[in-house]
């Protein structure tokens, strides 16, 4: 990420954890945990696998020596592995990644860093869920317009408008929270999958392998399918995706004309003193808007050749780790957002009325229906819906005057069918019952 732009599209704690001193530790923590695996095993002393473990920290050594070092073998393990053998002394010095290939640690590396960036993007997530939680609950009942193609369509609320938010982010953080627990696995299969240079001990050093790092044990080497990167890919978008729904939503909302609701640290403009832009939900649109070209990306290079790809893997990488900046950063600002947003009921409400009643029509034309037949109403509702359009006058008073309305309704009853806060239909308990899934879930604060 270019630095001039990180302060919007690296917003959060998953750059760091993605940056180049995670992924060298990273591949430094799958060579001492190599080392540990197999003097569990018996393949070598304690104190040799000690000894290669103490030299894996990544402060004594430069990502950038190591970055342009991996030119010459085409990937960054080798050139640590050299360098971490010229660092541990004696015997030990010997059994520094044995039985490993490079992509068995790079593949491994991947598997920490995204796990460790998944721990803080799901708390981000679950953050952003809670703040929209507690937005429902307070406004569970609170009318506003329904857009539909972008236009008023009926009433209905706030709440059941943030709970919808809500579950969206709850779904994608419990499928990342899948991947994460059951899909990401270590890489051990030596040269060509086969651990043969293990010999008879290899399935027992992948296992020791596994419980040394919290990672899952595959049941074969993995080095040639990639359904697990790409799983994790999907998961990731999907998490961007319910970002950036929500996120939107909020730029809508904060419009001008629209104004129902605004974030409480709007930015400003370099020309206009007066704005108050939605600065991060525009950020977290703008970050999860990368992620699908992203995926497209990770999934592309899914095709791997034989044992080993020739190119497909290592353009894998990059796109990968933008995706995890991209997603940590989306969720990130959402969160912001919601725990700092501001609604405006009574703009809402007078909203509600800009239309003069239109957006009740559908109400009414189900009342007519009773006495005058579904289609015909319809027909009816309409055609008067069209002449208060049309004419600019209240959509009560059309219907009033019409006297075929006026006899199966009543000209009484019509300012009841009117009323927005009477159509909201089953929405207060769609609300309670969201909240009462995400309770369950342990999700709420």
């Amino acid at each position: 990420m270019i630095d001039v732009f990180a302060g919007v599209l690296a917003r959060g704690p998953v750059r760091e954890a993605v940056g180049d001193r995670a992924w060298l530790q990273a591949l430094l923590d799958v060579e001492a945990a190599l080392a540990r695996a197999q003097a569990r095993v018996g393949l070598i002393s304690a104190e040799e696998a000690e000894a290669i473990a103490a030299a894996c920290d990544a402060a004594g050594y430069s990502a950038a020596e190591i970055g342009a070092a991996a030119a010459k073998g085409g990937n960054p393990a080798q050139p640590v592995v050299t360098a971490l053998t010229a660092r541990v002394e004696g015997p030990a010095r010997g059994h520094v990644h044995r039985g490993a290939t490079s992509q068995d640690v790079v593949d491994t590396a991947a598997m920490l860093v995204a796990r460790r960036a998944l721990d803080l993007l799901l708390a981000d997530l679950a953050g952003a869920a809670d703040a929209a939680a507690e937005l429902a609950r307070a406004h569970r009942d609170t009318p506003m317009a329904a857009r539909t193609l972008l236009q008023q369509a009926v009433p209905t609320t706030f709440g059941l408008k943030a709970v919808g938010w809500m579950t969206a982010l709850d779904a994608a953080r419990a499928r990342l929270a899948t991947v994460r627990d059951e899909r990401l696995a270590v890489q051990l299969g030596g040269a060509a999958g086969t651990l043969a240079s293990l010999g008879a001990d290899g399935l027992a050093v992948l296992r020791a392998l596994a419980q040394e790092l919290g990672l899952a044990e595959p049941v074969l080497p993995w080095h040639t399918d990639r359904t697990r990167v790409g799983e994790l890919a999907g998961a990731l978008g999907e998490a961007c995706g319910a970002v950036a729904k929500a996120a939107r939503d909020v730029t809508l909302l904060s419009q001008t004309e629209v104004g129902e609701v605004r974030e409480a640290a709007g930015g400003g403009s370099s020309t206009m003193p007066h704005k108050r832009n939605p600065v991060a939900s525009i950020a977290a649109v703008a970050c999860a808007r990368r992620a699908p070209g992203l995926v497209a990306d990770v999934l592309a290079a899914m095709e791997h050749e034989h044992e080993r790809a020739a190119g497909a893997w290592h353009a894998e990488w990059a796109p990968l780790n933008d995706l995890l900046v991209a997603a940590g950063s989306a969720a990130a600002w959402l969160r912001a957002c919601l725990e700092g947003l501001e609604v405006d009921a009574e703009r809402m409400r007078a909203n509600l009325a800009l239309t003069g009643g239109l957006l009740m029509a559908e109400r009414v034309s189900t009342a007519l229906g009773r006495t005058l037949g579904r289609g015909a109403a319809h027909e009816v509702v309409e055609r008067a819906a069209a002449a208060a359009a049309d004419g600019g006058r209240p959509f009560a008073d059309v219907l009033r005057d019409d006297p075929e309305i006026r006899e199966r309704v009543g000209a009484g009853e019509i300012d009841r069918l009117l009323d927005p806060a009477g159509y909201l239909g089953s929405a207060g308990a769609l609300v309670d019952r969201a909240l009462e899934a995400h309770r369950m879930l342990g999700l709420a604060p």
